[in-house]
C-alpha cells in the first residue's frame, strides 16, 4: 500500500474516528474493527471512495452473479457519486495478480466475486491489513478484521423452483447440472432436492432426481451436452448452477422444449428466444454489494465476519417473469418463501441435512 494512504488514514484516526492501527507499521492492537472504522472514516471526512471488484473466471458479462455484483456498483455510482471499476479473471492465476492490483489502484474498498477466490482473498488481505476486502461467496478464514465474507442462502430459493419443477414435470424426472462442485453449489443441489420430495409428499406425486457436474462455470457446450443426456434418459425439467455452462443447459433445453429454470438473475428476461425458462431461482448479489458497501464505507458495519443472507433479509427470491407457470403453482411457490422466513420449513443445505430432511417428511 502506498505510504500516503497509511498517512491520510492515520490521520483520519488522529481526528476522533476510531482508525486502523496497522499491523504493517508496529504490530499494535487495534481497537474494534479497525478496517470498517477506516473506510467509514474516508466518507466521514468526505474523501473520494473507490471501489474495485475482482471478477471471477466467468468474467462480468457472465449472466449470472459478476454481472449482478457489477451492477449493483453501478447502482453506487449512481447514486453516491464513488468511483467503481472491476477487473476480469480469465483464469485461476490472475485472482492475486488482480487483487494485488487493486490494492495498488488505492482503493477504498475491493470485492472479489466468487468462492474460488476465497484463498486468494485471504491471503491478500492478511498481507493488506489497512484495505478492507468484501468477498462473495467467499469467506472469512483468518478472523482477518479487514475482510468480509457475504454468502446467501442458496438452498432456499432452490428449494421453491424444487418444489416448481416437480409440481410441472410431467414425466416424473427432474434434473440438476452444477459448475465446479463445492459446498456453495451443493446447497444449491440439496435445496433443490429437497423441494422435489417435498413436493412429492404435499402434491402425493414420486417425482425423481437426476443430478451432474460439469466441473465448470464457463463450458457452455458441456453442459449443453450434460443436458441433453439427461433429456434423453426422461427429464422434463433442469435446474442449474453453473454460470456459463448453465447457459449450455437453458440452450439444449430449449431445443428439446423442456422446461429449464434459470439462476441467479431472471434468466427468462435475460434470453427471452428461450421460450421454456418457466422461472429462476434469485440470488440478490447486487442488493448485497449495495448493503454491504455502504455499511463498510459509512462505518455502519463492521468488517472482519462472515455473514450469511437469505430469505430473512431478502436476499434471495423467486424471478418476476412467471407468465409459463400457473397462477396456483406460482402462489404456492410465493408462500414457501413465507413459510422458510417464519422457520416452519428449514431448508437443508449439506447433504446430511438433506437426508435427514427427508427422513422427516
Amino acid at each position: 500500500m502506498a505510504m500516503g494512504s497509511i498517512t491520510r488514514r492515520s490521520l483520519l484516526g488522529m481526528m476522533g474516528v476510531s482508525a486502523l492501527s496497522l499491523a504493517a507499521c508496529g504490530g499494535g492492537s487495534s481497537e474494534g474493527s479497525s478496517d470498517a472504522a477506516s473506510a467509514g472514516a474516508a466518507a466521514a471526512a468526505g474523501e473520494s471512495v473507490k471501489i474495485e471488484m475482482i471478477t471471477d473466471t466467468g468474467g462480468v458479462n457472465d449472466q449470472s452473479f459478476n454481472q449482478l455484483a457489477w451492477a449493483g456498483l453501478q447502482k453506487l455510482q449512481e447514486d453516491e457519486g464513488w468511483e467503481v471499476s472491476y477487473l476480469e479473471s480469465k483464469q485461476d492465476s490472475d485472482y492475486m495478480t488482480n487483487l494485488d492490483k487493486a490494492v495498488d489502484d488505492e482503493c477504498t474498498l475491493v470485492w472479489g466475486i466468487g468462492f474460488a477466490m476465497s484463498e486468494a482473498i485471504n491471503t491478500v488481505a492478511d498481507q493488506n491489513p489497512d484495505v478492507q476486502f468484501a468477498s462473495i461467496e467467499g469467506t472469512n478464514e483468518n478472523d482477518a478484521e479487514n475482510l468480509t465474507g457475504v454468502g446467501f442462502k442458496s438452498e432456499e430459493p432452490s428449494f421453491v423452483v424444487g418444489y416448481i419443477a416437480a409440481c410441472m414435470s410431467e414425466k416424473g424426472k427432474v434434473g440438476f447440472i452444477g459448475g465446479m462442485e463445492s459446498e456453495t453449489i451443493q446447497a444449491f443441489e440439496n435445496g433443490y432436492y429437497a423441494g422435489v420430495e417435498y413436493a412429492n409428499k404435499k402434491k402425493g406425486k414420486s417425482v425423481t432426481y437426476q443430478g451432474q457436474y460439469a466441473e465448470s462455470f464457463t463450458d457452455a457446450a458441456k453442459g449443453k451436452s450434460i443436458a441433453q443426456k439427461m433429456i434423453k434418459d426422461g427429464c422434463d425439467v433442469m435446474f442449474h448452477a453453473a454460470g456459463g455452462a448453465g447457459v449450455g443447459m437453458l440452450e439444449a433445453c430449449n431445443d428439446a422444449k423442456v422446461y429449464s429454470i434459470g439462476v441467479d438473475q431472471d434468466q427468462a428476461a435475460l434470453f427471452p428466444d428461450y421460450d421454456t425458462i418457466i422461472t429462476s431461482a434469485l440470488k440478490r448479489v447486487d442488493n448485497a454489494v449495495i448493503t454491504v458497501s455502504k455499511g463498510l464505507i459509512d462505518g455502519s458495519m463492521t468488517g472482519g465476519q462472515n455473514m450469511t443472507l437469505g430469505a430473512a433479509e431478502d436476499a434471495v427470491g423467486l424471478a418476476e417473469t412467471h407468465d409459463k407457470l400457473p397462477d396456483d403453482v406460482y402462489q404456492e411457490a410465493l408462500a414457501l418463501f413465507d413459510d422458510i422466513k417464519s422457520g416452519d420449513i428449514v431448508v437443508p443445505a449439506t447433504k446430511a441435512d438433506l437426508e435427514e430432511y427427508i427422513k422427516s417428511l
